[in-house]
């Protein structure tokens, strides 16, 4: 098995759950009389909140450097908005960061969907690091939230999700904006925030529902077992 390195802390409530994930889908193919190697440096989520570029890519080229020094094969960002980092970090290595949009264009191709809806927090929906990709890998089209609920999609992310809390509240205003997305032509609705596969689960709503943490964590253990 590869050794990966996982970037987490944005948020830690995440970074849980794509341990356990890497963990348990790598047992079903190699049963639990095993587990991977996996590298974890967990950073401090107030490097994202300041909204620093600069800093931000400085700090994920020196973890991502720590990580491929250490040993790891590949590297795991385990968040959707931190792969605002990759154009800067991904030159500087000598090994690859698997892209969470990647995981995601792999599984809306074989959904056969054309039309995603991006939910997530203000820089992952308003930014390209994403959609760019998206388009020019596997051709698709992503919709996003009209601008007047830019605002409360972003501050549900910040104030709630990232800080573990999953209220009713949240899941109603997703699920809203989930039917707003349909309305505007999303055949599937991308989870680009890693807490809200944690609000909401693919029987809540009728579309199909991206859950990148998920879909991340099984191209992470693909890349670990191939």
């Amino acid at each position: 098995m590869k050794k990966i390195g996982l970037i987490g802390g944005t948020s830690w409530h995440a970074t849980i759950v794509y341990y356990r994930l890497i963990n348990e889908l790598v047992g079903e193919r190699i049963g639990t009389q095993g587990n991977p190697e996996l590298l974890i440096y967990s950073l401090n989520i107030e490097l994202m909140r300041a909204q620093d570029k600069e800093k931000i890519n400085a700090k994920y080229l020196e973890i991502a450097q720590t990580l491929e020094a250490a040993g790891a094969k590949a590297l795991v960002i385990c968040a959707n908005t931190p792969h605002m980092v990759y154009d800067f970090v991904q030159p500087h290595l000598g090994i690859p960061i698997l892209h969470i949009a990647d995981a995601v264009g792999k599984e809306a191709k074989e959904k056969k969907l054309q039309t995603l809806g991006l939910l997530g927090n203000r820089p992952t929906m308003t930014g390209d690091f994403i959609p760019s990709r998206l388009a020019t890998k596997f051709s698709l089209q992503t919709v996003i939230p009209d601008e007047g609920y830019i605002a409360q999609n972003h501050w549900y992310v910040s104030n709630e999700l990232t800080q573990g809390i999953f209220s009713d509240g949240a899941k109603t205003f997703f699920m809203e904006q989930m039917e707003l997305l349909r309305q505007k032509g999303a055949e599937g609705i991308i989870l680009g925030c890693t807490e809200l596969p944690i609000l909401m689960n693919e029987t809540d709503f009728d579309l199909p529902m991206l859950a990148t943490t998920t879909l991340h964590a099984r191209m992470a253990a693909d890349f670990i077992l191939e």
